[in-house]
């Protein structure tokens, strides 16, 4: 297994005893379960020999495991929640669970969430809450929705309800590590997520009370380790900003309370980036047809980095939730990148002519490679400068490099070049001379391009041209046209008709907006597909 710096802590300040904690997980048990019921643990056999045991917090109610906290607090105070009424801040899955938490329990509930909470998360909490939940959005982040809420309790007496640093909420956390033991497959190590380190510390306890042989490793994601920050720091303290990609784990400062937990209990703290989170989340939908929200995937992207030491042996996985914006997907997608090198950019020198598209792809022919992108923009009389996508393996990249340079044609790989994730493709309408403008539907299978590449190279000259393949059954592309006449422009649009591929015609207010009536004015659309 991966060896990662020792963590060196001096702890000033409250403590937690582990003993104490434990004990308070074990009533927690009594609880929690008045609300939901356990979790399932799934285990899945993994490539490089190891299982992992998924902890399917996604599975709740509130498709998180921030209930279980939130809950034993409440249910633990409730005369006194009921006299104070209730107050809390979160970014999303602890208002969840206060809102589920006040339901059942009929007691009024004012929570705070960012102004970039989620709009899932907004519209969950106040469906879980109904007429017993009143929600404020203040501020940009956590942190500010936390001052604001801590304002509100003071001027109103009302009980706050901490997201994690508090022995009545890692105690409910901590059932989740109780759950996991009671499986007939117990883990050897365990990854466990940190924000504010609630989850990973209630965990902790209790794994290390039932088995101090099994490893407990700690994750943040890359921008956000304040947990880390204390243990540099012999202490919390505040870091100046953080990355909000893991939006449920995204806290500046590590709780006291957790931190004199984890500092004790933690074999190790690892970091892990944005990027190797998407990686995960591809995996947990690959493995387990899971769609996790970021945060739910940082174990996972941990273990990744452990994999090859982990044969033989049980990790324990938890998936901490699965509140995603449904829009955010595209996003992750375009993080995962290529991990194994299988894709290649290359922006290449061609004429600017009628044909010269074509050329070019019978040049590489014998390369065999399957175009993913083509982006062409043209802002030039002479030349035309392409950037094709590929999917391949190294080796054809190399050989497609030789062909290239032996048939003269000049080119650039551009895979690392930050522009190339959002697909700009820059052109001049000035230049184009009777132009069409549709939307075009390829069907997904070797060759179709290259076809109607062919068919039209005599007729007309592509001056945008915008594609991408999808993983749909068909890959989409927003196409311009220019002619040297109208007879080629009818017989295009003959041709199109006839033999496809299926298309739609821009509207012509549509078409005007893209300065295609004329005047010079460089345009960049971005990726136009779905």
């Amino acid at each position: 297994m991966t060896t990662h710096p020792p963590l060196t802590a001096n702890l000033n300040g409250p403590q937690v005893k582990v003993s104490e904690l434990f004990r308070q997980v074990m009533k927690a048990r009594t609880r929690v379960y008045r609300l939901f019921p356990p979790t399932p643990l799934e285990i899945h056999p993994m490539p490089e020999g190891w299982k992992m045991l998924l902890k399917r917090e996604d599975l709740s109610r509130v498709h998180s495991y921030k209930w279980r906290g939130a809950f034993n607090f409440i249910s633990a105070r409730e005369k006194e929640a009921k006299k104070r009424g209730l107050v809390a801040a979160s970014a999303g899955n602890h208002a969840q669970g206060v809102a589920a938490a006040a339901s059942h329990l009929g007691i009024r509930a004012h929570l705070f969430m960012p102004q970039s909470a989620p709009k899932l998360k907004v519209d969950s909490v106040a469906r879980l809450g109904g007429d017993m939940v009143e929600i404020h959005q203040e501020g940009d982040n956590f942190d500010d929705a936390a001052e604001a809420a801590e304002r509100f309790a003071r001027n109103r007496d009302h009980l706050r309800v901490p997201p994690y640093d508090d022995l009545l909420v890692m105690a409910g956390q901590g059932v989740v590590g109780d759950e996991m033991m009671t499986s007939p497959e117990r883990p050897h190590v365990v990854y466990a997520q940190i924000g504010g380190g609630g989850l990973a510390a209630g965990v902790a306890a209790v794994l290390k009370t039932y088995d101090p042989s099994i490893r407990v490793i700690g994750v943040e994601a890359e921008g956000q380790a304040s947990m880390r920050a204390a243990f540099d720091a012999g202490g919390p303290s505040t870091l100046p900003a953080v990355d909000i990609f893991c939006d449920g784990t995204a806290v500046k400062t590590a709780g006291l309370l957790t931190y004199s937990v984890l500092k004790n209990l933690l074999d190790d703290l690892v970091t892990v980036t944005a990027r190797e989170v998407s990686l995960a989340m591809e995996e947990l939908w690959r493995v387990a047809r899971v769609l996790s929200e970021p945060s739910g995937a940082l174990g996972l992207a941990a273990a990744r980095k452990d994999a090859a030491a982990l044969a033989g042996r049980n990790a324990g996985i938890i998936l901490s939730g699965a509140n995603i914006d449904f829009r955010r997907l595209g996003n992750v997608a375009r993080r995962t990148g290529d991990p194994l090198g299988r894709q290649a950019f290359y922006q290449v020198e061609i004429p600017e002519r009628k044909g010269a598209m074509l050329a070019f792809f019978k040049t590489i022919r014998p390369v065999g490679l399957n175009i993913s992108h083509l982006l062409v923009g043209q802002y030039d009389s002479d030349l035309a400068y392409p950037v094709i996508g590929f999917d391949g393996q190294q080796e054809d990249f190399g050989y497609l490099e030789e062909l290239m340079d032996f048939s003269g044609y000049k080119h650039q790989c551009v895979t690392a070049r930050p522009d190339i994730p959002f697909r700009l493709a820059p052109f001049q309408p000035r230049l184009l001379k009777l132009p069409y403008a549709a939307i075009l539907n390829f069907p997904e299978r070797p060759g179709a391009l290259a076809e109607f590449l062919e068919r039209i190279a005599s007729l007309a000259n592509i001056s945008y041209f915008n594609y991408v393949h999808s993983g749909e059954q068909v890959g989409r592309a927003l196409a311009v046209f220019s002619f040297e006449n109208g007879e080629s422009r009818s017989a295009f649009l003959e041709s199109l008709k006839t033999h496809g591929p299926e298309f739609d015609d821009l509207p012509s207010d549509t078409t005007r907006a893209l300065g295609l009536g004329g005047g010079p004015q460089a345009l960049a659309l971005r990726e136009s597909h779905g």
